[in-house]
């Protein structure tokens, strides 16, 4: 049997709220008025889709370790990729600390392309190229202010488990059909897509092709809408959205939340972090339909297990909605270096990590891998040759130690208002790993007069710096406190 093993979504923890964005924009297109109820997802400024790959990811895999030592697969998902040329799912599969023998691709040009990614991975197994896969779909997408797209749209990312062992979800079947639907479209040069009218995309493209596709399968496959539990489809527009599952056959009760007011549209990750949510409801024999949009339409057709209960993501998705703060609008645009801002002197310059040098340490740099020590058992990073411990200073005794996912706590922090960040102050400090190790870090996710000595952190793998002057993007691990509410 093949299907999904495991499932995490990740949202970031900024809101926009659309009526604060219609305030500040709507003067230029007043039809965007009609779109100002609830919020949007925002991420951080040091947050890209490669950043809510991993977090997501990290969310999914419980247990890492056939990960680390078994030959699998990595699909990533985006059209927001930071790289056009630089494959990204490897950035990735080094943040998680895959095995050296993954088999990696990056899947992009249509928001359709995160169920592309897990249909194509759930057929490698199938063929038994394979013994698990990582299917991760993300989105940070620029947007033209005073666009519906600004409004509509939302950041995330989301990430599935294949298997053959342990299967919570049997896949039965899919369909998919190609169709040169051309809006909209975006050039590689370009920040924001070029759109036709929305009535246009709305009448000829969602309503048609969703319903054409699951009416097609359902025939095929001669199934009626009331075997499934939940049918999972994106469509940005809250009217048009419960409508397309109408004209399939599909009920109020089954049509799937599209979470328009507490997210947003999140693209190719869209209909997996929904259906990372579904997973977390259902029951043993439930059926879901997942459909994917864009140029052209995905369907997935999946079965819960008598396991479906037994998996569960770290953090749950109402964990993920509740943990949010505001963001103004003016401070959102500088996020997605949309408005330029006053950077200071210290904001212009940016010393290059040689590429050599990135090579050579990228699982201490992207995996967070630093070393300990066989004989006195000390943890330390950097990788070292030989014991920092004065009183054992072994040589190359050291083994491979992994930092990322260890629990740590807050021994120092200081905001610093002078070191320019596009969210001052820059925080910063040391923190304590609880099985040993000490390690400068910067912070992230938080506010100054939140955190104390002693708090716990999570580590989260997050863009150091963007030099926009050479296209390079630079990624290390930040420290996140854990905000008892």
């Amino acid at each position: 049997m093949v299907g999904i093993t495991g499932f995490g979504a990740y949202l970031p923890r900024y809101r926009l709220d659309r009526k604060e964005m219609a305030k500040a924009i709507s003067w230029i297109n007043a039809t965007t008025l009609g779109l100002a109820s609830g919020e949007r997802t925002v991420a951080n400024y040091d947050e890209d889709a490669i950043t809510l790959a991993v977090a997501a990811s990290r969310n999914a895999i419980i247990d890492p370790s056939p990960v680390h030592k078994s030959k699998g697969l990595l699909h990533a998902a985006s059209t927001s990729f930071p790289y056009s040329e630089r494959l990204n799912s490897a950035i990735i599969a080094e943040a998680l600390e895959c095995a050296d023998f993954v088999s990696t691709a990056d899947f992009s040009g249509s928001t359709r392309s995160g169920t592309t990614a897990l249909l194509s991975a759930l057929e490698r197994l199938q063929a038994g190229d394979v013994s698990w896969g990582i299917v991760t779909a993300s989105e940070v997408r620029k947007t033209k202010p005073g666009s519906s797209d600004e409004f509509l749209q939302g950041d995330g990312g989301a990430a599935v488990l294949v298997g053959k062992d342990r299967v919570i979800a049997a896949f039965r079947g899919s369909l998919s059909f190609s169709a040169d639907f051309p809006s909209p479209l975006r050039e590689p040069s370009r920040s924001f897509p070029r759109v036709w009218e929305e009535r246009w995309m709305r009448d000829e493209g969602f309503t048609k092709f969703i319903p054409h596709a699951v009416k097609t399968y359902l025939a095929q496959k001669s199934l009626s809408p009331d075997k499934f539990r939940f049918i999972i489809y994106p469509c940005p527009y809250p009217r048009e959205h419960s409508l397309i599952g109408k004209m399939a056959g599909f009920s109020d009760e089954q049509i799937f939340n599209p979470l328009f007011l507490n997210v947003g549209d999140t693209g190719s990750a869209h209909p997996l972090i929904l259906l990372s949510q579904a997973l977390e409801q259902c029951q043993p024999g439930d059926q879901i339909l997942l459909i994917g949009y864009g140029s052209g339409v995905d369907l997935l057709h999946f079965e819960a297990t008598e396991l479906i209960g037994s998996v569960k993501s770290a953090k749950s998705f109402e964990e993920m909605l509740n943990r949010k703060a505001p963001i103004a609008y003016q401070k959102f645009l500088a996020f997605r270096e949309v408005l330029e801002v006053e950077t200071g002197l210290r904001g212009e310059f940016q010393a290059e990590s040689p590429l050599s040098v990135v090579w050579r340490n990228r699982k201490a740099l992207l995996g967070l891998v630093g070393s300990r020590c066989i004989q006195c058992g000390t943890p330390q990073f950097p990788p070292q040759r030989i014991c920092v411990v004065s009183e054992c200073q072994a040589v190359n005794k050291m083994e491979p130690y992994s930092f990322s996912r260890k629990k740590a706590h807050i021994f120092s922090y200081t905001g610093d208002n002078l070191a320019f960040s596009y969210d001052p102050p820059q925080i910063y400090g040391i923190i304590d790993f609880e099985e040993g190790g000490r390690m400068m870090l910067d912070f992230t996710d938080c506010n100054l007069g939140e955190l104390q000595v002693g708090m716990e952190v999570e580590l989260s793998f997050r863009r150091k710096y963007h030099d926009r002057h050479r296209g390079v993007h630079t990624y290390f691990w930040k420290a996140v406190p854990i905000v008892k509410r």
